[in-house]
């Protein structure tokens, strides 16, 4: 049984020895080139994307996490391995587009397989089926991770065991290395991050020849075991003796995420049932062989077999009709003749009535448009009529302004006259006073 948890998802290694790529017939060594190819795949996709490290290694956790509940001969490995990056990359917050996906993807596929490097047309057909085998797949692997993808990754561990037991960049170096390529194994899916770290600890400290401390032993110290670790060294051991991973057909459709070739086919029980129901209809089938083509055809021939009686039922009451109407005689023809003219009247009353409903529509629509016009022309004249009194108002304004401006004009040469009509009359006094003066006092 499958422990699953918000940040476990571990199995023991007798139910990854019977998978259900081994129960479809999938070798161990098959499934293992696989699983190593998927995550190459998965690996060098995120170095074209520019996806962070993060992303990958995430991928490659869902990859396997997937294939421990599915086969290989159920889901190709190429698409599944395209959903795990698409969906890994929105986890860790670093989203691609899917045509960025398919067109890597493709890529990829093109260069391995030596072909022509061609883009693919987002507008043609194969690229639309693409685009929704790689969305179905998604939804697959979310289904059968009951929507739970935290992964925990054993990096971070690596660098706090390291600093606590202040060991050289170069062996903090070689274990990150050696993390990275852990996730290529099953090791994600048997065991916590916590032990993984220390197994690679272990075996890059063992390469550069680095003690650690061993009275109380280091491990303990990280809540990890001595055989959990031994094991963690030898699957890494045997990792670097595995041949390059490469694509290995096990499927019969390859162009497919979704391979379900078994599911076509209804099992024994419901075979056996319709089985019994043609019997029980009167309809005979010949042996059924153990392929599913044969089942397929069998029922297939069922089918037009039924069709067939049918028909030929039909046309036997017809010719039954036909002649029963034809011994009856002209009764017969007359009354045939009564519902045939019953049916026309029908008919007449039915058109009669769709006449005058199509009739009533003709007329709300020509009411309609009648007054939408009115409407349209009283709101025509409403706008010219407000037009006419901005431009009346403007130009009372504008004549405002100019008697405005004249009368300002006359009043400035009035008061410049009067100014000028005061001066004289001033000079004019002065000079009467002075002779008047002279007058009455000549010894001045």
């Amino acid at each position: 049984m499958i422990y699953t948890a918000i940040d476990t998802f571990y199995l023991p290694e007798e139910q990854i020895r019977n998978s259900p790529s081994r129960k479809d017939g999938i070798v161990e060594d098959v499934e293992t080139a696989l699983r190593l190819y998927g995550c190459e795949l998965i690996q060098e996709s995120g170095i074209l994307l520019k996806l962070p490290q993060a992303v990958m290694a995430t991928g490659q956790v869902l990859f396997h996490r997937f294939y421990c509940k599915k086969s290989f001969a159920r889901f190709n490995v190429k698409r599944v391995a395209a959903s795990c990056v698409w969906l890994a990359a929105k986890l860790e917050e670093s989203p691609r587009k899917i045509q960025h996906v398919l067109n890597v993807f493709h890529r990829m596929e093109c260069r391995r397989e030596n072909k022509s490097l061609e883009l693919l047309d987002p507008f043609s057909k194969e690229y639309e089926e693409l685009k929704i085998d790689l969305i179905r797949t998604e939804r697959h692997l979310l289904k059968e991770m009951g929507f739970i993808c935290h992964v925990e990754h054993p990096h971070k561990f690596i660098i706090n065991y390291l600093t606590q037991l202040e060991a050289p960049p170069e062996l903090m170096q070689d274990a990150w290395n050696l993390a990275n390529d852990s996730l290529r194994t099953t090791l994600c899916v048997r065991f916590k991050s916590e032990v993984v770290a220390c197994g690679v600890v272990h075996l890059a400290s063992r390469r550069f020849n680095v003690p650690l401390p061993e009275s109380p032993p280091w491990w303990r110290v990280f809540n990890a075991e001595k055989s959990e670790i031994d094991e963690v060294s030898r699957v890494l051991a045997n990792l670097y003796r595995q041949p390059k991973g490469c694509y290995i057909e096990v499927s019969k459709d390859s162009k497919s995420f979704v391979l379900t070739s078994r599911a076509w086919d209804p099992p024994p029980l419901c075979q056996e049932d319709l089985l019994k129901v043609n019997c029980v209809n009167g309809i005979t089938q010949g042996r059924t062989g153990n392929s599913s083509s044969g089942s397929r055809d069998s029922i297939v021939k069922i089918a037009l077999d039924k069709l067939k009686t049918s028909a030929s039922k039909e046309s036997r009451r017809l010719s039954d009709e036909a002649r029963v109407a034809t011994s009856n005689g002209e009764l017969r023809e007359d009354s045939s003749v009564g519902k045939v003219k019953q049916c026309d009247n029908r008919e007449d009353g039915v058109g009669e009535k769709s006449r005058e409903k199509d009739r009533d529509r003709s007329k709300v629509h020509e009411r309609d448009r009648v007054q939408e016009r009115e409407s349209n022309k009283n709101w025509d004249r409403d706008r010219s009529g407000e037009a006419d009194r901005v431009c009346k108002k403007v130009k009372e304004k504008d004549y405002r302004k100019k008697g405005r401006s004249k009368d300002s004009g006359y009043s400035e040469k009035s008061r410049h006259h009067s100014s000028v009509r005061e001066k004289d009359h001033q000079h004019l006094y002065t000079a009467v006073r002075e002779k008047e003066r002279h007058r009455h006092h000549p010894y001045v």
